[in-house]
């Protein structure tokens, strides 16, 4: 079997998969990725890279609704051609595996037409039940900005029309979908490797020269890509003095970068951090509160494993793979009680749900679990044990998506 993995920041959400195809006898796997990613091939062993052009992002003349799916448009273009080049080479895909989110799905049945296509669908626009108004401290909409999002699923539509299925990693991702297209996505989380992210009780993590941070301390953690109020940032920091002030030995270690992967930056300017440091800093003991900015993904592990408490935040939105991975690790985990977290965490089963927007809640579950840790051993155990039942790299997931992949092209021709 031929496989095309596109994605524009490869391998993504196929690192796995793309991977445990080329180990198979007979398949032959290609990856295109957006030239200004471009990940060294050796990354990817059995995978053969190529790339297409960057495309050039939509005009300021472009109507402000239709600028999401002009830019999509263009990058399906550029997708389409480097797709037609691969098939004047002679590589004619069986099966394609390609992330809608950005446009790169829109015209490849024209240019493949018997190639069986899986669209990788991470998120569908809502106006209400979501994200959008879910937090209206800092989310304020006109009827522009609802039309806006309503348009902004125009590359997504187009997509489940072109595709001949779909997969989507939580069954509250699927539900947001149009209902006319849910029995032809598949729910299939991308998985944890449960061999690498693991507990481990002689795992350090490094501050600075001077502090080095272990399991025999109090460690609260918070991990985001960019600490923002998506992932309920600002709801954290105000539930912080309460924290350091009830457990006067713990470290506070926050990971992520000031930059916004959703949202937008503060109105009257800088960035999140500096907006909460405004508000809160004066309450805080900046000697026990590390902003440590991104992290290698090894250190990152290693904070898990010495984490006495993780706090995970996010408004009703992708499931981040930190929460799950958190759990494999071993983490006593503090989650608000918002979709798709619900979905996998039961509250004091494998974990602790607390109302998003309740800062004193968060900071008394935070406090009970850093001074009595004796009391929740039960939860981390059982946070590892619902990943290894669900969301097993290996044992669970990797395995549903081989099967659907190898079965796709029977079930069409069926």
């Amino acid at each position: 079997m031929k496989y095309l993995f596109i994605h524009q920041n490869y391998p993504g959400q196929f690192k796995h998969l793309a991977v445990a195809l080329a180990a198979m006898p007979g398949n032959e796997v290609v990856a295109m990725v957006d030239v200004a990613n471009k990940r060294p091939a050796s990354l990817q062993p059995g995978v053969r890279l190529i790339s297409y052009a960057s495309p050039k992002g939509a005009t300021k003349e472009t109507h402000w609704y239709l600028r999401s799916y002009e830019a999509a448009i263009r990058r399906g273009q550029q997708v389409a051609k480097a797709a037609i080049e691969l098939k004047r080479q002679g590589f004619v895909p069986d099966v394609i595996c390609v992330h809608a989110g950005w446009g790169e799905a829109l015209f490849l049945k024209d240019v493949y037409p018997q190639a069986a296509i899986l669209d990788y669908f991470e998120f569908y626009y809502r106006t209400q039940g979501a994200d959008v108004g879910f937090d209206p401290e800092f989310q304020s909409y006109t009827i522009d900005e609802f039309c806006r999002i309503k348009v902004r699923n125009s590359n997504h539509l187009l997509s489940l029309d072109n595709c001949d299925w779909g997969l989507t990693p939580t069954e509250w991702q699927a539900s947001q979908f149009p209902e006319v297209y849910r029995s032809r996505i598949s729910v299939i989380h991308e998985g944890v490797d449960t061999h690498i992210v693991r507990p481990d009780k002689n795992a350090q993590f490094v501050v600075s020269d001077t502090l080095t941070l272990t399991a025999a301390q109090q460690v609260i953690t918070f991990v985001n890509r960019n600490l923002e109020p998506y992932r309920g940032f600002h709801i954290f920091m105000r539930a912080l003095p309460r924290m350091l002030r009830d457990c006067p030995q713990a470290h506070v270690v926050l990971v992520g970068g000031d930059e916004v992967s959703y949202g937008r930056m503060p109105e009257e300017g800088g960035n999140w951090r500096e907006k909460m440091m405004k508000e809160v800093g004066a309450e805080l003991d900046m000697t026990r509160v590390h902003f440590v900015g991104k992290v290698a993904y090894e250190r990152y592990l290693s904070l898990l494993q010495i984490s006495a408490a993780h706090v995970y935040l996010t408004y009703p939105f992708v499931l981040s793979w930190s929460m799950l991975e958190a759990m494999a690790a071993g983490c006593v985990l503090i989650a608000s009680n918002t979709a798709p977290v619900t979905e996998v965490i039961r509250d004091g089963h494998d974990g602790l749900l607390v109302d998003f927007f309740d800062a004193q809640a968060l900071a008394e579950r935070v406090v009970e679990v850093v001074n009595k840790p004796e009391n929740y051993a039960s939860l981390r155990e059982n946070a590892r044990q619902t990943i290894l039942q669900q969301y097993d790299l290996q044992r669970v997931c990797l395995p549903r998506q081989l099967d659907l992949l190898q079965k796709l092209p029977g079930m069409l021709a069926g």
